[in-house]
C-alpha cells in the first residue's frame, strides 16, 4: 500500500489527514506518478460556442486548434468533448495537456492571438488554463491501463494507494495540503481588452475534471450504467450548471467525448470551476444531489464487485493567483468563470 503523495513531495505535516495510518480502502484505486524533474504541468481548454448547428467558423477553427497541437511545441496530449450549456448553447472545447511550462509558453503565444483575438464570428471562443504546481493536484484513477486527461501525462501509475474511499481522500491525496488549508484569498474580478473579457480570479481556485468510460461494459454492465446511474450523475451535474453558484460552483459541463471526427464516444467527464476546494468537499459530501449520485455508485459497484468493466478517475487542482488564465471573445455572460464575475457583481 502506497501513499498518493510521491516520495519527492513528501514533507512534515502541520496538517492531519483524515484518517490513521493503519487505514486500509475496501477497493483499490491508483494514481498518476511524474518524474521529479516535472515541477510543472499545463491543462488548457479551449472552446467554441454557438446555438443551434455548426456553423463553418466552428468546424473551421476546431481543425485549426488540432493542426496547431500537432505543431511545434504542441501538448503531450489532448481531447475533444461536447455539452449543451445552461443558455442553450452548444460547446465544443478541446483540452491540451503540457508536462513542459517552457514549451507551453513557446506555443501559445500565437496560439491565444489565433483564438480569442478575432471578433464578430458567428461563434463565441474561450481559453481556460491552469499550470499548477504538481504539489497543487492529484488525480484518482480506478483502474490501469488506459489513462486519461493529465495522467496520460504521467511517467508511471502507482500501486494501490491508501488515501481514497473516505470523505478527505481528494484533499489529503493533495501534496499541498499536509501544511496549507489551500483557502481561497479575494474576489474574481473582470479585465476588459477591446472586445476580450478576462477574468482574474482568486488564489486557490479550484477545478474537478471527473470521468467516465463506459466503453469496455458488456450487455447487462452497460444497461445498469446507463438506465441506473447515468441519469443520477446527469441530474447533479446539471443541478451544478443551473444552481451551482450558491453553493461555491462557478461553472460546471457534462461533457460527451467526441472522436477525431466529432463522433460521440463512450466516455463523458464533468469538468467545473469552484470558489475552493472546501466548497467542492461540501457539495461531495452532503449535497443531496451527490448523495444520490454517490449511493447510485456504490450500489453499482457493490452488485458487480471485481467484475466491473466501468473506468473511472478523476483530477483536482488548486491553483495559486499566478497559474491561471481566462479569456473569452464573444461568449455569454456565463460561460465558464465569466459566471463568477456575474456572481460577484450580483
Amino acid at each position: 500500500m502506497e501513499s498518493a503523495i510521491p516520495k519527492h513531495l513528501t514533507t512534515a505535516r502541520s496538517r492531519h489527514r483524515r484518517v490513521p495510518d493503519d487505514y486500509r480502502p475496501p477497493y483499490p484505486s491508483f494514481v498518476a506518478r511524474h518524474k521529479p524533474k516535472v515541477s510543472h504541468i499545463v491543462m488548457a481548454y479551449f472552446g467554441v460556442q454557438y446555438r443551434g448547428d455548426a456553423p463553418p467558423d466552428a468546424a473551421r477553427s476546431l481543425g485549426e486548434i488540432a493542426a496547431r497541437f500537432a505543431g511545434a511545441d504542441g501538448p503531450s496530449h489532448w481531447d475533444r468533448a461536447h455539452y449543451v450549456d445552461q443558455s442553450g448553447f452548444s460547446n465544443v472545447v478541446s483540452v491540451a495537456y503540457w508536462d513542459d511550462v517552457a514549451r507551453f509558453d513557446r506555443w501559445f503565444g500565437s496560439a491565444r492571438e489565433t483564438w480569442t483575438g478575432a471578433s464578430g464570428e458567428e461563434i463565441g471562443r474561450f481559453i481556460e488554463v491552469l499550470r499548477p504546481g504538481v504539489a497543487r493536484y492529484e488525480t484518482l484513477l480506478s483502474s490501469l491501463g488506459r489513462p486519461e486527461g493529465v495522467a496520460v501525462l504521467a511517467d508511471e501509475m502507482s500501486g494501490e494507494v491508501q488515501e481514497h474511499a473516505y470523505w478527505g481522500g481528494m484533499r489529503d491525496r493533495i501534496p499541498l495540503s499536509q501544511t496549507d488549508e489551500m483557502a481561497p484569498r479575494g474576489e474574481p474580478r473582470l479585465v476588459r481588452d477591446g472586445s476580450r473579457l478576462r477574468v482574474v480570479a482568486h488564489d486557490n481556485l479550484c477545478l474537478i475534471r471527473s470521468g467516465q468510460d463506459w466503453s469496455d461494459t458488456e450487455a447487462s454492465e452497460r444497461k445498469i450504467y446507463l438506465e441506473d446511474v447515468e441519469p443520477v450523475l446527469r441530474e447533479g451535474m446539471d443541478f451544478l450548471r443551473d444552481e451551482g453558484v450558491p453553493i461555491g460552483c462557478y461553472a460546471n459541463r457534462y461533457m460527451q467525448m467526441v472522436d477525431a471526427d466529432g463522433r460521440p464516444t463512450e466516455k463523458s467527464y464533468g469538468q467545473s470551476w469552484w470558489k475552493s476546494l472546501a466548497a467542492l468537499e461540501r457539495w461531495a459530501e452532503s449535497h443531496p444531489t451527490h448523495v444520490r449520485i454517490f449511493g447510485a455508485a456504490m450500489k453499482y459497484l457493490s452488485t458487480l464487485g471485481p467484475s466491473a468493466k466501468l473506468r473511472l478517475y478523476h483530477e483536482v487542482t488548486v491553483a495559486a493567483a499566478d497559474e491561471r488564465f481566462f479569456e473569452y471573445q464573444g461568449c455569454h455572460s456565463r460561460t465558464g468563470m465569466l459566471a463568477a464575475v456575474e456572481a460577484v457583481v450580483a
